[in-house]
């Protein structure tokens, strides 16, 4: 692997494979301390419940500990530049996550650690949790080549992450989105060569019927991301008939999984009770944010 991963196409397919075989053997078994005296710094920008959480955790069963930076104590490129920050960090630590609004900030935080740095979250890609939804669709699929997920919704950073994992293995990805809000060119562009090479299909749609048709993973996610608060009317308005109900439901194939990255905004994207459905894994999705995360931390942050 390389020494950072700041998007999901930083890996390759037999990457992403061995990732999600190593995440699900470390769900079955007690977790030896693998990373016994490393450390993680969570450098974060952005509030979080189950990124902060799930990280913390993963070290702590490997036997590392971390350390969590809110953005007021470190004022990343405000109080201190991007890169000084990453040169201090990496005197102390053996890894940095870091979830951010840029992801030109992940860019120059690797380009001056010596130490791996891993997208928690930023505005182009959230990589992590995207291999932990591959590990879900696995965990319940028990494949995923060939299968088809259906993404209703905004073209936001998990839909980038999803695009660009479907295509790399051989996964169906459709998309319906209101006009305007589409997949960005660059992501489409790099999504359709990893496509010509494993065999999977892209279709884009503005209608979520057309999308979820036969489909066997429904993907939805919020309509107003952290940093779109001032669009919050416009964006209601916009998606208003892209909300994922039982109706939609109904049109993929009868056993649909339906996947959602938490937070949920009840009654917009996805309708009352839903998540409660028997074919919603939303919170198997985010337990297995820790077991895929311990695998990731493993593979980066152990000694050579």
């Amino acid at each position: 692997m390389k020494k950072d991963l700041l998007s999901i196409s930083d890996l390759n397919r037999q990457e992403i494979e061995l990732l999600i075989e190593e995440g699900w053997r470390m769900k079955q078994e007690d977790t030896p301390p693998l990373l016994l005296g490393r450390t993680l710094a969570l450098l974060f920008e952005k509030p979080s419940l189950r990124t902060k959480v799930s990280f913390d955790m993963a070290m702590h069963q490997l036997g590392g500990h971390s350390i969590y930076l809110s953005p007021e104590e470190v004022g990343l490129g405000k109080r201190e530049p991007v890169s000084d920050v990453a040169r201090v960090l990496s005197r102390y630590v053996d890894g940095i996550a870091a979830r951010t609004f840029s992801q030109e900030t992940l860019r120059i935080l690797a380009g001056h650690s010596s130490v791996p740095v891993i997208n928690a979250l930023s505005d182009l890609e959230h990589p992590c949790q995207i291999l932990s939804d591959l590990l879900t669709i696995y965990e319940k699929k028990g494949r995923l080549s060939g299968l088809t997920l259906a993404f209703i919704g905004d073209s936001n950073n998990v839909t980038n992450s999803l695009l660009l994992s479907a295509c790399l293995l051989g996964i169906n990805f459709h998309l319906a989105s209101p006009p305007g809000y589409g997949v960005k060119e660059e992501i489409l562009n790099q999504g359709n060569e990893f496509a010509a090479l494993s065999g999977s299909q892209i279709r884009l749609t503005s209608n979520p019927c057309e999308a979820a048709k036969d489909a066997d993973i429904i993907y939805t996610d919020v309509w107003v991301s952290m940093g779109q608060e001032t669009e919050v009317e416009k964006r209601r308005l916009a998606f208003s008939g892209y909300q994922v109900d039982n109706k939609l439901l109904s049109l993929a194939r009868g056993d649909v999984v339906l996947m959602h990255p938490l937070p949920a905004h009840h009654g917009e994207e996805i309708s009352d009770g839903l998540l409660d459905d028997p074919r919603s894994v939303v919170f198997d999705q985010a337990e297995n944010r820790l077991h895929l995360q311990k695998a990731l931390l493993v593979k980066l942050l152990s000694n050579p």
